[in-house]
């Protein structure tokens, strides 16, 4: 299999599941790895693991995605992968009682932050000609869901991020693509049912297509990719 062609890489958002999981592959790929979550202590055991450096942030703070950067680039070297992952509790609910604070925080992670750490991740690479860039996205991103407005809001945002900045950046060599996690994911906490195996996503799973995206030709890269159970009715 041909070699993932970077060096170092961040991870926004990153936590137990999706991120857990790339990177584990990244560092077993041989990139050095930075964590960067609101909450560092939860990244111990992770960062233990893959060698990684931990470092504090709230996303949706412009100062705060600046300093992370260069902190990064103080600390591990400029990132020449950075996967945006971050998340906050949803605002679920009929439209009509949705508390708009929590509206607002939810468009801030998933919209307003991804711009932010993409913006930062783009002036580094583009004097460079080099880098990718992944976002990850949901069911919610295509297709907005009853009770649910206030995340689909916020990952349309970032899907639109996607689609711009892949036209933007690609041609200046910098692969940027956004993935479509269809269905749940698997975690201790939510197992798949004993009558249906295989009804949720393995994140070691997702992690494999995240690292396939990043080995692709620059002839051939994909700017989307969906995943979803392959039990799943249509």
């Amino acid at each position: 299999m041909t070699d993932i062609p970077y060096r170092t890489a961040l991870i926004v958002g990153a936590g137990p599941g999706i991120s857990a999981s790339v990177a584990r592959g990244l560092a077993s790929a041989g990139l050095k790895v930075g964590l960067a979550a609101r909450n560092v202590e939860k990244l111990v055991p992770l960062a233990t693991e893959t060698r990684a450096q931990t470092f504090a942030v709230d996303a949706s703070d412009p100062a705060a995605v600046a300093r992370l950067f260069d902190d990064v680039d103080t600390r591990l070297g400029e990132p020449d992968v950075v996967l945006y992952n971050a998340a906050t509790a949803p605002a679920h609910g009929p439209i009509a009682e949705l508390e708009p604070e929590a509206v607002r925080k939810a468009i801030e992670i998933s919209g307003y932050g991804g711009f932010l750490v993409v913006q930062q991740a783009a002036r580094r690479m583009a004097p460079h000609g080099r880098g990718a860039i992944l976002l990850t996205g949901a069911s919610a991103s295509v297709k907005g869901y009853p009770l649910s407005a206030a995340f689909a809001m916020g990952k349309f945002a970032l899907r639109g991020l996607a689609q711009s900045t892949a036209r933007e950046l690609g041609p200046k060599g910098i692969h940027v693509a956004h993935f479509v996690i269809d269905g749940g994911v698997r975690n201790a906490r939510r197992p798949d049912p004993a009558d249906r195996p295989d009804s949720t996503l393995d994140p070691d799973g997702i992690a494999q297509t995240y690292l396939a995206v990043l080995r692709q030709p620059r002839s051939a890269w994909s700017l989307e990719v969906e995943l979803r159970p392959w039990v799943e009715r249509f």
